[in-house]
Formats: structure tokens, sequence, C-alpha cells
């Protein structure tokens, strides 16, 4: 069955397009126009730009278009939105935004101490991880998923917390929690050790677990978190079984499956880019590391001779 029965509004979120596109606007206008008003400002550069408009392009694809819809429909779509809402866009978005721009937001009231404490590595590694994992046991997935205001607000802290975890890899900010060199890759590797007993539960299940891709009433209920409620009264569902060919196990398989296997690329592409800059800083400045090796051996020298 299309799921173009669910018409326009459900497919293609006119409404959240609409804020994406006036987020957008405001970017601009802040980092050209109004970027006078600003402490510090510099003029935006071309790479901000375009790392910002795919960050907001991909939060419209993940839950603005046909994907959000599928992704309510079968477990599959919706571990794949989980995998680019939570281990893309926050660095794209983060890498978007000019370092003074972020600057003016963390120095306003009360923001600072906040943001200076939930960016904590550790703390932003084990909130991420643990949010996660909870989230996607079958009791609090199946109650979150059923209720609208609670979905948002769920989905909200997700994508906060994934901000918070990635603010440490990929942030320029002087004074800011950050990791450089081959610390980024241990910090990585922790988030995908967390990740991975929930995508193994998934993954290695006897039985599907999560009513509302299994309960037709469960089902119908989280549908109606995109789809206008007069649309789906008008249409007799029985189930995910009408718009995929796949076992109600099969999907909740290869949804854990695809999340592991999304993650590892996403983690293997920022691995490779901390490595190269790593490798790049260590070439230039081959002649200060030599020169500083050198003399740390000639204080060791010294120091066995006179001691």
């Amino acid at each position: 069955m299309p799921i173009s029965i669910f018409g326009f509004q459900a497919l293609w979120s006119p409404f959240y397009l609409g804020i994406l596109v006036l987020i957008t606007l405001f970017y601009f206008l802040i980092t050209t126009k109004w970027r006078g008003k600003f402490k510090d400002s510099v003029p935006l550069k071309q790479r901000e730009a375009l790392l910002f408009v795919s960050g907001m392009a991909l939060l419209y694809i993940i839950k603005g278009s046909p994907v959000d819809l599928l992704g309510h429909i079968t477990f599959t779509m919706h571990m794949v939105q989980m995998a680019f809402l939570l281990l893309l866009a926050p660095p794209l978005l983060i890498m978007g935004i000019p370092t003074w721009l972020w600057r003016w937001f963390i120095d306003l009231p009360v923001i600072r101490p906040l943001f200076m404490f939930f960016t904590k590595p550790m703390l932003a590694l084990i909130l991420f991880g643990l949010f996660f994992s909870v989230y996607h046991l079958p009791l609090v997935f199946d109650f979150v998923k059923q209720d609208m205001m609670l979905h948002a607000v769920v989905s909200s802290l997700l994508f906060i917390f994934a901000m918070f975890y990635w603010w440490p890899v990929v942030n320029n900010l002087e004074g800011m929690h950050k990791f450089h060199g081959l610390k980024k890759l241990g910090f990585l590797f922790g988030l995908s050790v967390l990740m991975t007993p929930a995508c193994a539960l998934i993954i290695f299940s006897s039985s599907p677990f999560y009513a509302t891709y299994t309960d037709a009433d469960a089902w119908l209920q989280a549908m109606a978190l995109c789809v206008p409620v007069g649309t789906l009264s008008q249409l007799n569902l029985s189930g995910p079984e009408l718009f995929t060919s796949m076992s109600l196990i099969e999907d909740q398989r290869t949804g854990g499956i695809t999340m592991k296997i999304l993650q590892e690329l996403v983690f293997t592409v920022f691995i490779w880019l901390v490595f190269y800059e790593w490798l790049r800083n260590e070439n230039d400045n081959a002649d200060e590391i030599t020169a500083k090796v050198l003399q740390d051996r000639k204080e060791m020298a010294y120091h066995r001779h006179n001691g």
C-alpha cells in the first residue's frame, strides 16, 4: 500500500519546514546583516554556511520528509532516523555556527554554567549513551511513542544530549571542554561501546517487543504523531504489515543492525578526520617536537650523570 494515502501534511510536514526555513533565514541575517551587533564577530565563512545549511536540510529530511512517516511505520527506518539525527546533524550544526555566535550564546545569563556542566566530556558521554539506551527499552519506547507532547520532549532531549556529546569533539572555542588529537578517538570509541548493548538487545531478540510496531491499536496511536487524526480515522489500517514485506522480527533486527552500521560509518569518517588532523599537526610541528624530545633526553642524561 502506498504511503501517499496519508496525505500531503503527513508526508511533507509544511509547518516544520516553515520553522526550519525561518531559523535558517535568521541564521544568515545574524551572521551577515546584523553581525556588527555582536562582539568580535567576523565575516561568515562559506564552509560554515554550507555546514549549517546541510545540518538544517538533514533535520528536514529526517523529521519532515516521508522518512519521518516511514519511521513510524517500520522500526528499521526509525533507527535510520536516530542514526542521522543523533550522530550527523549535531556536529554539522555545531561546526556551522560561527565561534563568535556560540560565544555570545554561551555567555548569556544562566546558559554558561549549565553549558559548561553538561559538556563535560565524560558526563556528556554517559548521559547520551544512557538516555539512548533507556529510550529504546520497550516499556519506555512504547509509552513515549503514544503521547505527542512526551515524544516531542524526549526527542528534543535526545538531540540536546547529542549536541553536548559532540561538543568536545568538534567545537573550536577557547576555554571550552574539548579534546585534541588522539584523545578524540577514545571518546568516539566510548560511545560506540555504550550504544552496543541496546543495539545487541534489539538485534538478538528472539521476538519483536515494541508494541507500537506490533500491536494495531498502539501502532495507530503512534501514527497519530505525524498523521492528522481525521485522516487516520478515514483509513482502515490494521498495522505496518500493509506497507512492508518484512516480518516484525526481521524489521526489528534490521533496525538494530542498520543503526550499528550507520554509527560505525559515521564514526569511521570522524576518526579518519581526527587522525588526519593529528598527523598534519605532527608533521607541521615536527621540528619543535624533535627539539623537545632531544632536550628531554639531555635533561634525563644530566640528572643520571649528576644523580
